[in-house]
């Protein structure tokens, strides 16, 4: 069925974030902060990993790197261009915008955990690659398998931060399903290097999720958002280089 992954793991955070708000009525604050550092580290590694995995390479015994221009020109354009929209702003103003809908004023984490969880779950390579394996062949496992791993971060966001995180499944349900039908529109035009690179961007834009997370917000991540369609252009000028 076309886009089953996306109503997966849409229907897996849902389920998630009602789980964690249940079980945040239990946990006491000092056991929440902890809880919190912890997925922050969690998810600095897991970008540093994706950003590694694609930039060090091994040539004739000799570590190198690679893609760096690309990182470069995708974080500084992509910002300027997220920071011009200001997109971060947009999507806090819809978390509030959400939270005056549900009368749930007095709830103070309401806003962060719908901006941090939605960033969480959107950025990042299995939810690009497989929201577009999705879109060309139907295959979804690579997105049911993410919506295993984001059932349980979910969980841990809603625990500590409330039902804020609940809604996260909407900007997750519109990004996943978009980047489908996308795919199945145009997929023969997306090579398996521009995905790759894509993926590689993203892996550094959860890096700056996780150090936001267990320190305290130091960029503005949603401004960042349009790097990863800077990889699109910079393929497009290589070509005709």
């Amino acid at each position: 069925m076309f886009g089953l992954g996306t109503l997966i793991n849409t229907a897996a955070v849902i389920a998630g974030g009602l789980i964690g708000v249940t079980l945040k009525k239990g946990i006491p604050e000092k056991h929440s902060q902890i809880l919190m550092q912890a997925c922050g580290i969690s998810t600095i590694f897991i970008g540093a990993a994706g950003v590694m995995e694609k930039m060090l390479v091994i040539k004739d015994g000799t570590l190198s790197s690679q893609g760096t221009m690309l990182l470069i020109f995708s974080l500084v354009l992509g910002s300027l261009a997220g920071s011009l929209l200001d997109i971060e702003a947009h999507l806090e103003n819809f978390g509030e915008f959400l939270k005056r809908k549900l009368h749930t004023e007095n709830d103070t984490h309401f806003v962060e955990g719908f901006v941090t969880c939605t960033l969480v779950i959107c950025i990042g390579a299995m939810a690009i690659v497989g929201s577009i394996k999705d879109g060309l062949t139907g295959d979804y496992s690579t997105l049911t398998a993410k919506a295993i791993l984001d059932f349980v971060i979910v969980i841990i966001f809603a625990s500590t931060l409330g039902k804020g995180v609940i809604f996260s499944a909407l900007p997750l349900f519109l990004y996943q399903g978009l980047i489908t039908c996308a795919a199945a529109a145009f997929g023969d035009f997306m090579s398996a290097a521009l995905i790759s690179d894509i993926s590689y961007v993203g892996s550094a834009l959860i890096f700056c999720v996780g150090i936001n997370i267990a320190f305290g917000k130091k960029f503005p991540v949603g401004n960042m958002l349009p790097a990863l369609l800077i990889p699109a252009f910079y393929a497009g000028i290589q070509s005709f280089l």
